[in-house]
């Protein structure tokens, strides 16, 4: 174990100081196979998606100085899903460090999305709190900078590119439904279905209808491999 997180700390580019939060961060829930409770990476996952939550608002705040909170809350949600964690895990060869049961790890479990995505989240946390946000802001920059870059091309308009694509790929007029309306009314909510036959339907959320109809676009283009 502690050659794998030597080799680990080498590749994030962070040496802990306190050895027990690296290793919770990389427990599984299954390590042991049941024969006791384990201290899994749970909590810290808790806290570290709130973290990588807070540094990507930051920087998309002021990467995106002119943009609404439509076009900002897509490129969050791109960036702080599960699936965009677990490519940094995966970056990092952060499955090979797992402590994981043996049930679990020949079923495939180090490369399991939902499992790697929730390390990383786990291993945001630990840098934090044992290096603090200087520490934890060098790890986002060198993985997550590069995604931010890449969004810069995107589109601002993710309703005409939804529209342009679907023509493209022979799919249906992308149809939009407000489904609800919640919050106060001096902040509202809008929640918004769209849809392009055949395709299943993709759900946003904005401030206003617009921003919501917005969000949905750019969840379905991202969901289907298109940029957002």
């Amino acid at each position: 174990m502690a050659d794998a997180i030597a080799a680990l700390e080498e590749r994030i580019g962070y040496r802990f100081k306190e050895r027990a939060l690296i290793e919770r961060a990389l427990t599984h829930a299954s390590h042991g196979d049941g024969r006791g409770k384990v201290k899994s990476y749970e909590r810290l996952e808790f806290l570290g998606d709130r973290v990588l939550g807070l540094m990507t608002a930051d920087a998309l705040f002021k990467v995106f100085d002119k943009a609404d909170e439509g076009a900002l809350a897509p490129r969050l949600n791109a960036l702080v899903r599960k699936e965009t964690c677990a490519e940094v895990a995966r970056e990092v060869d952060l499955g090979e460090a797992l402590r994981i049961g043996k049930s679990e790890a020949k079923g495939g479990g180090r490369e399991k999305t939902s499992i790697l995505g929730d390390a990383c989240e786990a291993l945001i946390a630990a840098i934090y709190l044992d290096g603090g946000m200087k520490a934890v802001r060098v790890f986002y920059d060198r993985f997550w900078g590069p995604r931010i870059e890449a969004l810069k091309a995107k589109p601002a308009n993710p309703k005409s590119a939804l529209q342009e694509w679907a023509a493209k790929a022979g799919h249906g007029v992308p149809k939009y439904r407000l489904t609800e309306r919640s919050g106060p009314d001096h902040r509202p909510v809008f929640t918004v279905e769209v849809t392009v036959s055949p395709l299943d339907p993709a759900i946003g959320e904005g401030g206003s209808k617009q921003a919501a109809e917005r969000a949905a676009a750019s969840a379905l283009l991202e969901r289907e491999g298109q940029q957002a």
